[in-house]
């Protein structure tokens, strides 16, 4: 339970809310820097769980999880201070309630849930925390670069939406199956 990934994971969900907390003071460039981590843990503590054999059921839980409260957190933000357009924190929210409500519907018919991430879930949070870095670096590294900030707001937000439109595609095919199942017996 207590291994070095599953730290690495946990380790973002402490480090969003000191996040949101930066970005309330205005420090934009500490929260750029505790963002760069987080996102750093988020590409190491699936590697190392795979190098190190460390592959965990609290793992494949817990970061997911860590990805959306570290991403929601941020991207609330980001969308309340106006370097995000709001419409962009709506798509994505939208999405993340439709996957909830999707798996517990699931999850209440056949009395599992069987987590799976897809690779175009997988494309869609790359995107998001590309599109968080971008801003905030752009931000607080002044680079100058906000003209490529809505362009960008766009790709992420057809990622999401794709990738919410995969995962109702994915539950409404494992419901049928269950319920086809189901009328065999």
């Amino acid at each position: 339970m207590f291994t070095l990934p599953n730290l690495l994971t946990a380790s973002r969900l402490v480090l969003a809310p000191i996040v949101a907390w930066r970005l309330l003071e205005h420090d934009v460039e500490g929260a750029f820097w505790l963002f760069v981590i987080a996102a750093f843990t988020d590409l190491l503590d699936g590697n190392l769980a795979r190098w190190l054999n460390q592959r965990s059921v609290l793992g494949a839980w817990l970061d997911p999880i860590a990805d959306k409260v570290m991403l929601l957190t941020t991207l609330s933000m980001l969308a309340l201070t106006g370097l995000l357009p709001m419409w962009l924190l709506y798509v994505v929210a939208v999405r993340d309630l439709i996957i909830l409500a999707g798996a517990e519907g699931y999850r209440r018919l056949t009395g599992k849930l069987d987590v799976t991430p897809t690779l175009s879930g997988k494309i869609a949070t790359f995107m998001e925390f590309v599109l968080v870095s971008w801003v905030l670096a752009d931000v607080a590294l002044e680079l100058g670069q906000d003209a490529s900030i809505e362009p960008l707001a766009w790709l992420t937000a057809l990622a999401v939406a794709g990738s919410g439109v995969r995962y109702v595609w994915l539950w409404t095919r494992k419901t049928s199956a269950f319920l086809r199942e189901q009328a065999r017996q």
